[in-house]
């Protein structure tokens, strides 16, 4: 048998289920998809627990708040189902949660003007338009309208974005309280406390084993920190920043102590399932509430848009112009994600950016994803076993795979200047702004501008100038509300 046959035999379906997720295709193998699925959650775990935090933070204009209980269950939920259901349709290894942008505007800004069940039911109105893009192909039309450095500016952007949430999760990087400089290393100026020290012994260790070629590194490197974390807060008792009693203890755990449960089951409270209601547009008139679905609608647009370009070149299955397969099939599933998201007064589902390191660890099929979904599913029941894992440990592996996405800029040529400010614009602003859609609205608006000006104005697509002009309305939102009230 030649090397050409052998070649084509090690290529070729080992089964049904291999050929319907296209593992070997892909170069892929089941041990990198479970480990990948088993990283992607460990490293998204967190939101079953803070997404409850956000949400149950808001009160509404009846005075009413959201179950903490209720809102993990269904948050755990939505990300269990729209995650397997992305990988079933899609095959991609990209899992669902609620969105942090989102979610922090609906307990911020919108609950302000209506109901709870009001605001999720512009969160499904939001949800349907974007299906309704995506099934048109005009959502796919803006995606390819998107110049491939752009594209390549998201990718890196969104790196930098996710390690600068991995570096403040970690501790390392803090909110000094001051006018200059707002952030700072640390405790002024210090890596003090013991939950950032095994931060960035995590990363460390992440790292080495990723210079030494180990398979799991993502996975070891995270069960290691946890299990160390688990033994140290046994022992010293560290505890976490704000205790029950609303002391603060600047050297403790940030978001959940890692210490054994007392108890690992639980039953879920489903009871905010189908709790909405469209009666905003009565409350608040249409063009104030129209305002607020096209909020979200771009925020949850381009921050997915941008993920699944980021995600997809990752992978090394994007194509030179950042399309992967089934492209138009996973957009219409991110649109179902915010109806369900909307439907479980989760906030809207989208694509997770920590869905990275899942790829880190070899993923590249929806393979990756049942693992995931399962887990969250699983994490209904076992919301108290969850809390295990710190935000400082899983953090460390954001910081990686933010690395790891960032070596993507050695594509684009910056020697042009009608790319290069663009390029750091969109870059630069995501991690800045906490927002990816800001970045992308940055990139998108100096790129027509630019380029214009400079006698490339027929070089850009009118999709793109549309666009631009669109996150031109986004950006001016506050003036225009006001106006509009």
């Amino acid at each position: 048998m030649t090397a050409h046959a052998e070649t084509d035999v090690q290529s070729q379906p080992r089964n049904g289920f291999d050929r319907f997720f296209e593992i070997t295709r892909r170069g892929a193998t089941l041990g990198g998809e479970l480990r990948g699925g088993v990283v992607t959650f460990v490293a998204m775990a967190y939101i079953v627990i803070l997404n409850p935090i956000i949400l149950s933070s808001g009160i509404d204009v009846d005075g009413q708040q959201l179950g903490f209980a209720q809102v993990a269950a269904t948050t755990a939920l939505t990300a269990g189902v729209m995650t397997i259901l992305f990988g079933l349709v899609a095959r991609m290894p990209f899992a669902f949660a609620a969105g942090l942008g989102i979610n922090s505007f609906l307990a911020v800004a919108v609950v302000g003007q209506v109901t709870w069940p009001e605001a999720m039911g512009l969160v499904v109105i939001n949800g349907l338009l974007i299906v309704l893009l995506a099934a048109t192909g005009l959502r796919r039309l803006i995606f390819d309208a998107v110049p491939v450095a752009l594209k390549t500016a998201i990718t890196v952007g969104i790196g930098l974005f996710i390690a600068f949430i991995g570096f403040v999760n970690g501790g390392f990087v803090t909110a000094t309280g001051a006018n200059s400089p707002p952030i700072g290393l640390g405790i002024e100026g210090s890596v003090a406390t013991v939950p950032a020290l095994l931060f960035v012994l995590t990363v460390l260790l992440i790292a080495v084993l990723l210079a030494r070629k180990v398979k799991g590194a993502i996975l070891i490197g995270l069960v290691t920190g946890t299990v160390a974390a688990v033994i140290i807060e046994a022992i010293w008792k560290i505890g976490p920043q704000i205790g029950d009693d609303g002391t603060v203890n600047p050297g403790g755990w940030s978001l959940q102590v890692p210490a054994l449960p007392s108890s690992v089951v639980s039953l879920p409270d489903l009871s905010l399932i189908g709790q909405i209601s469209f009666g905003s547009f009565d409350r608040i008139g249409v063009l104030a509430a129209t305002m607020l679905v096209f909020t979200l609608l771009f925020t949850n647009f381009f921050d997915a848009m941008g993920t699944f370009t980021g995600l997809s070149r990752e992978t090394g299955l994007a194509d030179q112009q950042g399309n992967f397969p089934r492209l138009r099939s996973a957009l219409v599933v991110e649109g179902v994600g915010a109806v369900a998201g909307g439907l479980t007064s989760s906030s809207s589902s989208t694509v997770f950016v920590e869905s990275g390191s899942g790829i880190g660890e070899g993923a590249r099929t929806g393979v990756a994803n049942l693992v995931t979904g399962v887990l969250f599913l699983l994490a209904m029941f076992l919301t108290p076993l969850t809390s295990i894992v710190p935000s400082e440990i899983a953090a460390a592996a954001l910081v990686i795979v933010g690395g790891m996405m960032m070596a993507q800029i050695r594509h684009v040529d910056l020697s042009d200047f009608t790319v290069l400010i663009p390029v750091f614009l969109t870059v630069t602003v995501m991690p800045l702004t906490y927002s990816i859609a800001n970045g992308i609205g940055a990139g998108f608006v100096s790129w027509v501008v630019i380029r214009s000006l400079s006698g490339k104005a027929r070089e850009i697509s009118p999709l793109l100038w549309v666009v631009a002009a669109g996150f031109v309305v986004f950006f001016a939102r506050g003036p225009i509300e006001m106006l509009l009230a």
